[in-house]
């Protein structure tokens, strides 16, 4: 990695991003899932959502969403494309308020992956051949000692990666498939 960037995959740097805290090395993989619009996979506009660019007159669902700045440090796509939009040396906005094992500010300490889906359809193959592979490379960088999902450190406001996540097919290393928090 050069700098917090992964080599082979493609950057889409965002804007909404920040210093880690007192050089904090992340720690924590937090796995996410988005679709833009609900439910519909394709297009540009999570690209365009991590870098400030969302039409709110693209769609109607839009015009909710189009002043958050929000990004993560890494989407897969249905296709098993990786686009990288963070460092991972910086913070990347992904987590909110948020709480692991008792530590707030989960930002501080982790990487985002947001894997192109929803609640509830099942992801593909080539994501989880993708995410396992993007572990496996982040660990050999970064102190990685759990991974969660958005729902297990905001459990209050969050779902994803939702019902239809394969948890178990992650056992990476000696890595548990998911660590509870």
């Amino acid at each position: 990695m050069d700098g917090g960037w992964l080599g082979g995959v493609r950057r889409v740097p965002s804007p909404n991003c920040d210093e880690r805290p007192g050089g904090e090395a992340a720690s924590l993989i937090v796995i996410h899932a988005i679709s833009l619009p609900p439910a519909r996979f394709g297009g540009g506009d999570i690209e365009r959502l991590f870098t400030n660019a969302l039409d709110p007159r693209a769609h109607p669902y839009f015009a909710g969403i189009c002043s958050l700045r929000v990004s993560a440090h890494f989407l897969i796509r249905r296709d098993g494309e990786i686009i990288q939009f963070v460092s991972c040396d910086r913070r990347a906005w992904h987590a909110g308020i948020s709480c692991w094992r008792g530590r707030p500010r989960c930002n501080d300490f982790s990487i985002g992956i947001e894997l192109e889906g929803c609640d509830d359809q099942p992801f593909e193959d080539i994501q989880y051949d993708r995410l396992i592979g993007l572990i496996e490379r982040l660990r050999e960088h970064y102190p990685i000692a759990a991974l969660a999902g958005h729902a297990d450190i905001a459990p209050e406001r969050k779902t994803d990666p939702g019902p239809c996540f394969a948890w178990q097919r992650l056992a990476v290393g000696n890595l548990p498939p998911r660590v509870a928090a």
